[in-house]
């Protein structure tokens, strides 16, 4: 028999034992084997669209990266599904009152700078700028690498990754996550100029230098760009994943409806007609094992982004 101070010291444990931090996932495992997160998301148009995406794909949180005009949509989407999402803030870096803009969005909740794609030098003065509101507010810079266009009349976006390793090792206090055509074409050391090259990797690019060298600079898997690293050369795939396995964050970067293809609009062969998230999180599967799967779909954004678990 349990006298009354055994009974509620029980009674409390067993409540204890079912309290659930404000920082838990909504939905805390899926078809995927266990929680993902999704660090590349943007918002949609349609109402409940995002909802719809990370659901249908599988996923059990996303952070969703805005433009200036977006980033209200994006609180409301934050605030109305608590759990499941986050946000970070872009702003095109060459219009007046860019970084005026991001300091403003920081203030209001959003948790990193990005997607930062704008018509400007990866090392130029206006990204210059961002990186050091980034190491100034401590959150992480997203930055879309692009040296070659994907279609006729298309410009580069924050050119010229070559040069980057300067700008990280410049930069020690900046959080850095890679992403992009260019970003992923240079994981290997000979690039055609083609923003989607195939064939063999040639060790020692630009990309895989600089995530080994530097603890301040992480990679973002999403995208065809992402995917197309994935399928190119998979046996350096395997291994690039696993040398990585603290540095990788999946994305998706996808613009399908419901997280299985529909609307996909893209002409990629890997990709068209498909979810860019259950492509990419599929291949990961394939090249991984669970444990690194885990890190990369999970635990590195988690940490980095201080979500919680």
């Amino acid at each position: 028999m349990m006298d009354r101070r055994q009974l509620l010291g029980a009674v409390a444990a067993a409540v204890s034992s079912r309290v659930v931090s404000s920082s838990a996932w909504a939905k805390p495992a899926s078809e995927w084997g266990g929680t993902v997160l999704d660090i590349h998301l943007h918002p949609r148009r349609d109402q409940g669209g995002e909802f719809n995406h990370i659901n249908g794909s599988g996923v059990s949180k996303a952070v969703l990266l805005t433009r200036a005009e977006t980033a209200e949509h994006a609180r409301d989407v934050v605030a109305k599904n608590p759990g499941r999402f986050a946000w970070f803030s872009g702003a095109d870096v060459t219009k007046p009152g860019a970084i005026e803009v991001l300091r403003k969005n920081l203030a209001a909740g959003a948790i990193g700078l990005g997607e930062l794609k704008s018509h400007a030098a990866c090392d130029g003065p206006e990204m210059s700028a961002v990186y050091r509101l980034a190491a100034e507010m401590s959150v992480p810079v997203l930055i879309h690498f692009a040296d070659f266009p994907q279609f006729e009349g298309e410009r580069t976006w924050n050119s010229g990754i070559i040069r980057f390793p300067g700008v990280v090792k410049a930069n020690p206090k900046t959080t850095f996550i890679g992403h992009g055509d260019a970003f992923w074409a240079n994981t290997s050391n000979d690039v055609p100029e083609t923003p989607y090259p195939t064939g063999k990797i040639k060790p020692g690019g630009a990309s895989d230098r600089m995530l080994s060298e530097f603890p301040n600079f992480y990679g973002d898997m999403s995208a065809n760009s992402g995917r197309n690293f994935l399928d190119r050369d998979p046996d350096f795939a395997a291994k690039f994943l696993e040398r990585h396995k603290a540095k990788l964050m999946f994305g998706c970067d996808c613009n399908c409806r419901d997280g299985h293809g529909a609307g996909q609009g893209s002409q990629q062969p890997l990709i068209a007609g498909k979810c860019v998230a259950r492509e990419t999180l599929t291949a990961l599967k394939r090249l991984t094992s669970q444990a690194t799967f885990r890190r990369i779909t999970l635990d590195n954004g988690t940490k980095l982004l201080k979500l919680g678990s």
